[in-house]
């Protein structure tokens, strides 16, 4: 949509509500614009859902009313907020608003909320990244399972190294990405603290470790080396930082602290300069002595104390992993025990972590799946293709990541009934291993379904691992994993999807044609084969030529002023701003829809294509009003026959959209589609091509 569309909706919208001083506060999710308004009465429901971009306006109760927007709602949301009338307004803002209904849904253990809250902004964004090298690992896993490729070898193709690249820039810089979310979170400048972790990582600091002054330290337990140097007279370890997000989330805090303490003693004038600068002088001494440490000692630690504790209860140990890992994995302190596993394989020839920790992995799996099955039950389109991501991700790739960080962590009910699941899939490979040292592996893998062949003895396993998945799985399903609040947010992406829906099922005539059509065709096939030459050399051509239906105007797909259109939703589109008030068919076959209002037609023509001729935008609220059907459901149709004579007056005086839209339905079974001209067009001229 265009600025000033995009404006003229968010004043509609503003008008609608009341105006600017209706409003006390005003916020949006993920669906909706949310108000709290001084008078709801002033609100006007029916002028809302006149907007072109509203789904449904609702009130809430009290002074609370919503206006369903989609998808679209952060922009619509910062097009109001650009309004010189909410401008001048005194208001509070959206994270304000925000940060008020999380202070007053925070219970007993508001510490806690506020933790799991910091959790999943610093991680959140990072979703669609995380799925893109989430499933380049699982296809690294899958070849590697299938013997096509060692991982793990020195010697592997160069091909296999920079895949390998491609998938490890996310994970080794993931602690610079988790800082800078975090320091967006904290409220200061995000690239402060993400230099911090930067400064880390640099070869400068790496290098360090082959300085001549460089003291190695070998730890027995973990068969580990750890490095230090002199800088200045203080002692200075140089751990590998890379993927650790323990040490960025507990950095970042402190960086806000100094941050907003420069903030107020130094004159704002100077603000640019000095506090970046001094924040980065406390701070990155701060993190490199101190914080990297701390964060490497702990997850050492962690991993010393579990190789004693499998030698001398490996009973316990077996129920302790799985209930450990859900908190070791969002804050990084997985990593010493990933460096264990590799140890134990070098020294003994076998691991006993990988197996329990598989318990864990498919309680995240299991809990994934049932907030799956939860979306596509409510058709939360949002919900289902990030769990059905993330869900292949760790089924088939063994990666937990997208789950925890897309899922997971953004609703606290999930954690205690993955728990759930962990605890008693423990419990099963604990008793039934008992007999045998406990499940084994002589491979470092990625625990998914395709590397369950190398744990050993495999029958306890996979009792183990389906136990922890579909426990957690029917907990979720039976108990959901969403506040109240939360439930009707997804259901409100639910409901907007179903409107797409209902309004492409009234555009293409939802009432199913009588058998009798499927004997409508033969009936035709002599016209057409008695037809001259010149006439099946055009049916040919029309066949994978859409033409023009109007005089006037093209417009590209995405400019198209209708949601679902311009998204793709309902194919491949190009529409017209038309001159003329005749709207003619763009290709030749049988008529199969024929919308009862008259602004809508579909075709399909002899090669199956099928075509919806649109006219006008949310021109069905018109009833009918000014459209004049010339061809009824059934009937075939030559390019250029006319569809309908239309009063594009009448329609630009009730205030809707004219323009003439022209899709492929079933794009998704071509080949090709590609769009033949631009700007001006007559009827008749070639305007999408279509291969099949």
């Amino acid at each position: 949509m265009a600025k000033t569309q995009m404006q003229d909706t968010a004043a509609d919208i503003l008008t609608g509500i009341g105006g600017p001083d209706n409003i006390s506060s005003f916020t949006h999710c993920a669906t909706r614009l949310r108000f709290e308004l001084n008078d709801t009465s002033k609100a006007d429901k029916d002028r809302l859902e006149q907007n072109p971009k509203v789904l449904g306006a609702i009130a809430q109760g009290g002074s609370h009313y919503q206006v369903i927007i989609g998808g679209d709602v952060a922009s619509v949301y910062n097009a109001m907020n650009q309004l010189p009338e909410m401008q001048a307004r005194n208001s509070k803002s959206n994270d304000d608003v925000k940060a008020e209904a999380r202070a007053k849904s925070k219970g007993k253990y508001s510490w806690l909320d506020s933790f799991f809250e910091y959790l999943s902004d610093s991680f959140r964004p990072l979703l669609g990244v995380l799925l893109g090298a989430s499933l380049i690992i699982a296809f690294t896993a899958v070849m590697e399972a299938f013997g096509v490729v060692d991982t793990r070898a020195a010697d592997k193709a160069a091909g296999w190294v920079f895949i390998d690249a491609m998938w490890r820039s996310v994970f080794y810089f993931l602690p610079v990405f988790v800082a800078y979310n975090a320091g967006k979170k904290l409220r200061i400048d995000p690239w402060v603290p993400a230099t911090i972790m930067f400064a880390l990582m640099t070869p400068d600091f790496i290098g360090l470790g082959e300085h001549a002054s460089v003291i190695n330290t070998t730890n027995e337990a973990l068969g580990t080396v750890t490095q230090s140097i002199d800088i200045f007279g203080l002692t200075l370890l140089l751990n590998d930082y890379g993927g650790n997000v323990f040490v960025p989330l507990i950095m970042a805090p402190l960086a806000a602290l100094v941050y907003k303490g420069l903030q107020k003693v130094i004159p704002s004038a100077v603000h640019m300069v000095f506090v970046p600068f001094l924040t980065l002088v406390i701070m990155i001494p701060i993190t490199a002595f101190l914080i990297g440490p701390f964060g490497i000692f702990l997850g050492n630690s962690i991993g010393t104390g579990l190789a004693w504790l499998n030698t001398n209860a490996p009973f316990i140990f077996a129920i302790l992993i799985p209930m450990l890992y859900p908190f070791l994995v969002p804050l990084g302190l997985h990593w010493p025990l990933n460096a264990l596993m590799l140890v134990n394989i070098n020294t003994l020839g076998y691991d006993f972590i990988q197996g329990p920790m598989g318990v864990w992995n498919f309680a995240c799996f299991g809990a994934t799946a049932g907030v799956l099955i939860l979306s596509m039950r409510d058709k939360d389109p949002v919900m289902r293709q990030t769990s059905a991501s993330a869900l292949a991700a760790g089924l088939f790739g063994g990666i937990s990541e997208p789950s925890l960080y897309g899922i997971h962590l953004r609703y606290k009910k999930i954690y205690p009934r993955m728990l759930v699941g962990c605890f008693l899939g423990g419990v099963t490979i604990a008793v039934l291993s008992a007999g045998s040292g406990g499940v084994q592996t002589n491979a470092f893998v990625f625990t998914s379904l395709l590397t369950t062949v190398v744990f050993k003895p495999i029958v306890p396993y996979l009792i183990a691992i389906a136990v922890a998945f579909f426990t957690a799985m029917l907990l979720i399903v039976l108990t959901d994993y969403r506040t109240p609040e939360e439930r009707e947010e997804s259901l409100a992406r639910a409901r907007a999807a179903r409107e797409t829906e209902e309004e492409e099922a009234s555009l293409i005539d939802d009432s199913p044609a009588p058998e009798a059509d499927s004997e409508a065709a033969p009936a035709a096939a002599p016209a057409v084969a008695g037809a001259t030459a010149a006439t099946a050399a055009t049916a040919v051509v029309t066949a994978t030529q859409l033409r023009a239906p109007a005089t006037g105007q093209l417009v590209a797909m995405a400019d198209i002023n209708d949601a679902a259109f311009s998204a793709g939703a309902l194919g491949e589109a190009v529409g017209i701003v038309p001159t003329t008030g005749t709207v003619v068919a763009p290709v030749a076959g049988q008529v199969i829809s024929v919308a009862k209002t008259g602004h809508a037609f579909g075709i399909k023509t002899d090669d199956g294509v099928e075509i919806l001729v649109h006219i006008g935008v949310d021109t069905v609220k018109m009833k009918g009003e000014g459209f004049t059907p010339k061809v009824e459901k059934k009937q075939r149709v030559e390019v250029g026959d006319t569809l309908a004579e239309v009063d594009f007056e009448a329609v630009d005086a009730a205030g809707f959209d004219p323009t003439v839209i022209m899709t492929v339905v079933n794009s998704k079974q071509m080949s090709d589609i590609s769009v033949l001209a631009s700007g001006e067009v007559a009827q008749g001229d070639p305007v999408l091509a279509v291969e099949k």
